[in-house]
């Protein structure tokens, strides 16, 4: 099977191990620069050029789509979908879970536990936004923010207040969410792949930190989750209409919180942590689900 994986750097862990996967299963990995990927939009004979070359459709697609060039990279998702290879996470769902006021509405709706989280655009709602998340100390968020960067926690009213005022005055699009203190600064990411949560670790934060992602100096250890939250990652995911996906979550007196749902979560931590060959999962997903023209939405947008 011919199969392309959407990267900007073949040397990154992911991509590497996703390579390595695919070989030692005797598929051809073609790695594909996104950015250098470019398309000819004519009717009915869709075409992606790479280097003055036309590509041949892959059976399969690997997205490798970073935060800041979802726009484009999705878009070459797309025209692949089109062609009628099969996207391991289609351009559609990418789009949807890395919009994090779109994908938090979309999990209300079916009633997935997530953090109060409050939007608006106007300081006057400033006060009742306040409220409306139980008040300091709060989690603001920028909506374009990754890695846990523009993320910040107030830990008064009067510090939520001016950074809250600081974000608008900028034209910074944020949300502001509840602090779950009892998570202590620690939240767990369930890989799933197919509607199977098949690895999970816990991430905590440095202490005086509460940002647990591992670019952030967190550390990952294996943990052992419940039914409950197992069975609400798996939802989250299929909500977003991801095969693979990396979910966040937060232990919470309630249940189990969603934090976020990554559409393209990386390999390294949690292979690592747990020891699993997560690469070679998603290959075999690839081998038994990769069929022409297998998209929901059929490259419609």
């Amino acid at each position: 099977m011919k199969i392309a994986i959407l990267s900007r750097n073949k040397k990154l862990y992911s991509t590497r191990r996703l390579i390595e996967a695919c070989e030692q299963r005797g598929h051809e990995p073609v790695v594909l620069d996104v950015l250098r990927s470019y398309m000819e939009v004519v009717p009915s004979k869709p075409e992606v050029h790479f280097k003055g070359q036309t590509l041949e459709p892959f059976e399969a697609v690997i997205p490798r789509i970073g935060a800041s060039i979802t726009f484009y990279g999705t878009a070459v998702l797309r025209q692949f979908e089109m062609m009628g290879s099969f996207p391991l996470n289609e351009s559609v769902a990418i789009s949807r879970s890395r919009d994090k006021l779109r994908s938090l509405q979309l999990l209300s709706r079916k009633g997935v536990g997530l953090p109060s989280t409050g939007f608006a655009h106007h300081p006057d709602a400033i006060p009742d936004l306040i409220k409306m998340v139980g008040g300091a100390p709060l989690v603001i968020k920028l909506l374009e923010g990754t890695q846990g960067i523009g993320v910040v926690l107030a830990e008064t009213r009067k510090a939520a207040e001016s950074v809250i005022e600081a974000f608008m005055g900028l034209k910074a699009n944020i949300m502001v969410q509840e602090y779950i203190k009892e998570a202590g600064g620690a939240d767990i990411r369930c890989l799933v792949i197919g509607e199977k949560v098949v690895a999970t670790m816990k991430r905590q934060a440095l202490p005086g930190e509460f940002r647990s992602n591992l670019h952030r100096g967190g550390s990952a250890t294996l943990i052992k989750i419940t039914p409950a939250e197992r069975a609400t990652a798996v939802k989250a995911a299929k909500i977003m209409g991801l095969n693979v996906a990396g979910v966040d979550l937060l232990r919470s007196e309630r249940g189990p919180l969603v934090m976020e749902v990554n559409s393209s979560p990386g390999l390294e931590g949690i292979e690592v942590a747990t020891g699993k060959d997560i690469a070679g999962m998603i290959i075999e997903f690839i081998e038994k689900n990769a069929k022409p023209y297998k998209t929901r939405t059929k490259g419609k947008g």
